[in-house]
This record gives structure tokens, sequence and C-alpha cells, in this order.
């Protein structure tokens, strides 16, 4: 059969190429090609469009590259009538995606949907429109299912990709050179997230002079991102190797999101920080329906990491929140035994499997 698949961000494009290879186990005829990167590159996915073309954070950011959003939809409404393919598999990110289902919807092609879009932290109503458009829903989070069943709506909960990306990964040490305990610190990978972040960053990094910190850099990103915090001799940019990093951190300073997630599932003891242009934060105010921003305190239901968000993320905040993860034991401890729990409740078998095996079982029916 033939898949097509659009990943619109990075972690999008991880979860998508371990779909693309559990595709192939189920199905030794599929032909997979769609918007991504190269993850889904590396397991015979032909990539018409990268990710990286795509990926626009905030609403203000969002606005201002309306016209190269509708651009790349135009493009992949073409490169679909194309291909015709037998099912469009979307993955994530909703804004992009959900106009992607209702053109695709109306053609008489199946829609799945792996990783649900996050209609629960805002507007939890458009779970009606995706339930219009979209064939089969596949759900990571656990609190998801429960969430779509409000609106009468049975999607399947398939484990969740993060967990399986952790358990698979082959940890090499030398890809980080400090010795000793260190502080990981994950910007994110948009160039936003940094600019954002990486000042209030830069004067922690300062102020602990004799702690090692390791910045997890990308490399699709202009290398003057980083000179804020790169010039200080306690600290290292470890590139593409983020799981190395986590492996061997004592702790961990993290820009909501996936990585939120991630560090958990590595037993790292960590901070989450969020902060977006000033507009942007006061429209997803108005906006958010959830009381945390970070999947671990979503998940668990309650505060089991710290989170520091816009204007709480400042120096005096950080270095406070930074030395109780260092030095007080029983506040790590806590942390690592609410992990294991959220980690024992994600562990349903391999969740690429799952989809691919369900994806595959609708379509032959």
């Amino acid at each position: 059969m033939k898949y097509f698949i659009i990943a619109g961000e990075r972690s999008g494009d991880l979860h998508a190429g371990n779909l693309v290879k559990a595709l192939k186990d189920y199905d030794k005829e599929a032909i997979v090609k769609g918007f991504g990167g190269d993850y889904m590159a590396s397991e015979g996915a032909d990539i018409l469009v990268h990710y990286r073309e795509l990926a626009f954070m905030g609403f203000l950011e969002v606005i201002k590259n309306l016209g190269t959003i509708k651009k790349y939809l135009k493009r992949c409404k073409s490169e679909i009538d194309q291909f015709n393919p037998d099912v469009v598999i979307l993955v994530d990110y909703a804004g992009f995606n959900l106009k992607i289902a209702k053109y695709v919807k109306q053609k008489g092609i199946p829609v799945h949907y792996y990783i649900s879009p996050k209609v629960w932290a805002w507007n939890q109503k458009r779970a009606l429109k995706i339930k219009k458009r979209v064939d089969h829903m596949y759900v990571i989070m656990p609190f998801e299912q429960q969430f779509y069943k409000k609106y009468d709506w049975h999607v399947d909960y398939v484990g969740n990709p993060v967990l399986d990306a952790v358990n698979d990964h082959h940890v090499d040490s030398s890809h980080v050179c400090l010795g000793g305990d260190y502080v990981a610190i994950l910007p994110g990978s948009r160039q936003q997230e940094l600019q954002n972040v990486l000042p209030v960053i830069a004067q922690l990094i300062k102020k602990f002079p004799d702690q090692k910190f390791a910045v997890a850099a990308v490399d699709n990103l202009p290398d003057n991102l980083y000179e804020t915090v790169k010039d200080n001799k306690n600290i290292e940019l470890v590139y593409g190797y983020t799981y190395d990093l986590l492996a061997h951190a004592r702790a961990a300073i993290v820009t909501s999101g996936t990585a939120t997630l991630e560090t958990a599932m590595w037993e790292v003891p960590q901070i989450v920080i969020y902060k977006t242009s000033s507009i942007s934060y006061k429209i997803a105010k108005l906006l958010i329906r959830v009381p945390f921003i970070s999947l671990v305190n979503l998940i668990a239901g309650k505060e089991v990491v710290k989170e520091l968000i816009q204007d709480e993320l400042n120096l005096k905040n950080l270095s406070s929140e930074l030395s109780r993860i260092l030095e007080d034991q029983g506040y790590r401890n806590n942390m690592l035994n609410e992990y294991r729990t959220i980690k024992q409740r994600l562990d349903i078998g391999r969740a690429s499997d799952n989809a691919a095996k369900l994806i595959v079982g609708y379509l032959d029916k």
C-alpha cells in the first residue's frame, strides 16, 4: 500500500520514522512519501519537504509566516493528488495537518492521525472538528483516551513513543566530553525558543562558575544563536546527542515540550522553562485550559517538576530551583519516584508497532 505521512517538527519526525519502520514490517510492499525529516528518510520514506521549512512556534510567529504556510499547504495537496495514497497519516502538528485532513477526507482517502493534536489544552471543542475529519486516531497519553470519550469517539491508546526511543537508545559516553556531574540544558530546537531562553541561561551559567553545564545544540540552526552561552569555560555544546547527554546528567533545565517527558524517562531531575513573545503569551493565557505545560505534570495530574513560565523565568527563580534539584536529596528522590510511576503507566508495548498494526489492520478491512 501507499502511505503519505506528514510530520512538521523534529519530535514528530522521530516518531514518524519509527512508524515508517513498523509499517514496513507489517506491509512488505509499503511505499512511503511525505513531509518530514531525516528520521523518516533514514527509514526509506521519500521526503518531499523537510520539517525545518515548516517549524513556526507561537501565535505571532505563525501569523507572520502565513504566506509560507499557505504555500506549503498548496504543495502538500498537490503531492497527495499526484501520489494518490491508500492512506494519509498525520503526526501531531495540528494547525497544518487539520487543514490537510479536511482536504483528504473530501477526496475519500482514509485519514489516520498518530499523536493527537493537543486539543485538550485549549479550544477543546476542536475535538468535534477532528472527529469529522479523521477516521482513526492513535493517542500516546493515557488521559487523551478519556478526553475523547467526552465527545463519543473511541480512539486507540498505543503507548508512548518517547519511552520506546529511550529504551532503544544505546548510550555512547564519548559524545559528552565533560567529566563529573553536569547540568544538561535543553533549550529547544527552534530559533525563537533559543532567542527567548538562552539569555537567562547565560546569566545562570555565570552565577554557577564551579558547575559544569552541557547544552543540547542542534545543527540545523545558526551557530550564532549559541553565542550568549558558548564562551563560558564551564560549558560544552553537544550537537545531536541529546540522549547521551541526558544519560549522565545530574539535573536538567528543559524548554517545555516532548523533551520534558524524555528527560523524565532518563530519570533526570529537571526544571521546565518556557518563554515566548508577550503577545503570544497573552493570547495563550486566554486560551489554555490545562493547569500545567509540561507533559510530566499533565500525565501525573499534579506538580512533579517546577515550571518557570514567562516572567517567572528569571535568574533568581532559576538559580534557586537549580540549587534545590542539585542539593536536596529528598526532593530529587520524590521526583524520580514520580517519574517511575509515569513510566509504568505509559508502558504497554511499542507505540509505533501498536499503531502500525492497527493502521494496516484497519486498511485491510
